[in-house]
């Protein structure tokens, strides 16, 4: 096993605690104390008019894709460089992404492709905010306006970053979170769906509860529930809302806690930057972000490869990130491209993710720079 691993699951110590009191309470099959205890924070923090849990930010984006309607042949245009669920949960709905390329600063979607990507059979727009950065989210949602188009935000990684003082997913439609163990903020696997515009809050927990009013009949609203629209089991556990609560608990302090890790790395890599070996990530003025991973841009997709196999040698997990949907065989059989991806395929292609973690130790933050240090400026 590396000395330094990519990544640590985080515990906070009240996780199981909190997991014995859900057995307590002899209800474990969600939307109980823990869930609610989550829904209520996450929208406080998120401005979010509903939250809803879900099993995962996968299924969160599926419930977005019911809600926005989307029927066969429509259209979602979106970044190439994604994680699959991004585009799944559209194709899923026999609907078309429709790939742009991306920004060469922050790597998320560049917003003044978007306009010229718009068709009859355009739906929506869905954002990627990369690495918990915001894309121009004034710029798109004045787009979506004009167009009449829906905006999903893909905030996976997005916990506690801001846009402009906004809290991402508290913008479009609809947006999506992760709590993957990967995350800032973890319950293993699970995620939750944020709904913006009220006209379809009552739809989305409809949706959530495998297309059911069930939660209506629960608060006494309606005498019996029955099956309303289409649905699925997006509904987790108390066991997961239970976790994810005791993390929520340290919510600000995670987050400190990385970006004292991502500064550190930041300003050792700076001289490395002047000397042109690499670039480190750029954030826009108006962007909060949560240090939920660091990168590094190296001058070519060889000597990137080549950096992960040294800093492999010397027990240093390093990695790279997504193969741009644009180029997978799922991409070449479901999507389509608008223009040159010249950004995407290049930036993708000589992307180095440095190991970062919750509570990390600081004696390897520098272990990890002095090591990428050597290694790069061995070229």
């Amino acid at each position: 096993m590396n000395r330094v691993t990519f990544n640590q699951p985080y515990m906070t110590g009240k996780e199981l605690e909190y997991i014995a009191d859900a057995y307590s309470l002899g209800k474990l099959s969600g939307n109980g104390k823990y869930t609610k205890l989550c829904h209520a924070w996450l929208q406080k923090q998120t401005t979010a008019h509903k939250v809803l849990l879900s099993h995962s930010c996968t299924s969160a984006l599926e419930m977005a894709s019911i809600l926005c309607d989307l029927q066969p042949g429509d259209e979602v245009i979106m970044p190439s460089y994604t994680f699959v669920s991004t585009a799944n949960a559209v194709v899923l709905r026999h609907a078309i992404p429709v790939f742009v390329d991306i920004r060469p600063d922050t790597m998320n979607i560049n917003e003044h492709l978007i306009e010229a990507a718009i068709t009859p059979r355009t739906k929506a727009i869905s954002v990627v905010h990369y690495a918990g950065v915001a894309c121009e989210m004034d710029t798109i949602m004045a787009i979506a306006q004009r167009h009449n188009l829906l905006v999903v935000e893909d905030a996976a990684q997005g916990f506690m970053s801001t846009y402009k003082g906004r809290a991402l997913g508290s913008i479009g439609a609809f947006a999506a979170m992760s709590f993957h163990e990967t995350k800032n903020v973890i319950s293993g696997e699970g995620g939750a769906l944020f709904v913006n515009d009220p006209q379809y809050s009552d739809l989305a927990e409809i949706i959530w509860e495998k297309g059911t009013d069930r939660s209506k009949f629960f608060r006494g609203e309606v005498d019996k529930y029955t099956w309303q629209h289409v649905g699925s089991s997006f509904l987790p556990s108390e066991l997961i809302a239970a976790f994810l609560w005791a993390q929520l608990e340290h919510g600000s302090t995670i987050t400190q806690s990385r970006l004292d890790v991502w500064d550190f790395y930041h300003n050792a890599f700076q001289s490395l930057e002047t000397s042109e070996l690499l670039r480190r990530p750029v954030i826009p003025a108006e962007c909060g972000h949560n240090a939920h991973l660091y990168y590094l841009i190296l001058p070519t997709h060889e000597l990137r490869d080549q950096a992960m196999e040294e800093l492999k040698k010397l027990n240093i997990s390093a990695i790279f990130h997504y193969v741009p949907l644009h180029s997978s065989p799922g991409g070449l059989r479901y999507t389509r491209t608008h223009g040159s991806m010249e950004v995407t395929d290049s930036l993708s292609s000589r992307l180095l993710r440095l190991p970062l973690w919750n509570h990390m130790p600081q004696q390897l933050w520098a272990e990890v720079a002095t090591a990428v240090e050597k290694v790069v400026q061995s070229y």
